[in-house]
């Protein structure tokens, strides 16, 4: 089981499917290219069953379900095979419901008093979303002096570029992004593309 999201890798693709026909060659190349660990959004029709596909056919990968807003959600998700989950934003009953999934999670937070209100429930691993536009790395450096047991991984607008000012944070074990699955190359299922881009994403902590 995994014991913490945050230590897989780096970076953990978000990643969008319409088609659950592409979630297997998409999580090989995200895999072969450095990058076990696969958020799926349940944005799309396809999610559920392109987490089970994963889960299936992928054993390298740690597929986890993205965009978990609500009990039904982490009950589906995890029917489906979903090893983390992770949501925007979180609320008792949402909160509840992941604890006792038998799964690690992040919730999402974006202001002080959401990490201290998880804290006092005892969780220190969360989503910071979204990061870019909830102060980006310079909120982040603002909390990790008075709630150092927090520990992040901020999702939202951040980029190749952006990333390694997040990772070199100390309350941040990793950053969330869809940059190395671009949509074009989804489409037009160029995995090598993809493969190429998780590399890179794989070496931002050397």
């Amino acid at each position: 089981m995994t014991s913490s999201v945050l230590d897989l890798a780096p970076v953990v693709p978000v990643v969008v499917l319409e088609d659950a026909a592409d979630a297997v060659p998409l999580a090989r190349a995200l895999v072969a290219g450095g990058l076990p660990a696969i958020e799926v959004t349940l944005r799309t029709a396809a999610a559920l069953d392109a987490i089970g596909a994963i889960a299936a056919e992928v054993p390298d990968a740690v597929v986890g379900a993205g965009t978990v807003i609500s009990v039904r959600n982490v009950a589906d998700t995890v029917a489906a095979g979903a090893r983390f989950l992770v949501s925007p934003g979180w609320t008792d009953s949402l909160l509840d419901a992941m604890k006792t999934s038998g799964v690690p999670f992040l919730p999402g937070v974006s202001t002080t008093s959401e990490v201290v209100a998880l804290l006092e429930r005892g969780v220190t691993e969360m989503k910071f979303f979204p990061a870019e536009a909830a102060g980006g790395t310079a909120y982040l450096k603002a909390l990790s002096a008075p709630l150092p047991q927090a520990r992040f991984c901020p999702t939202g607008g951040i980029s190749l570029a952006s990333a390694p000012s997040y990772l070199t944070l100390p309350n941040v074990g990793c950053v969330g992004g869809s940059w190395m699955v671009p949509a074009d190359a989804v489409a037009a299922k160029d995995w090598a593309r993809v493969e190429r881009l998780a590399n890179e994403a794989a070496g931002l902590r050397g």
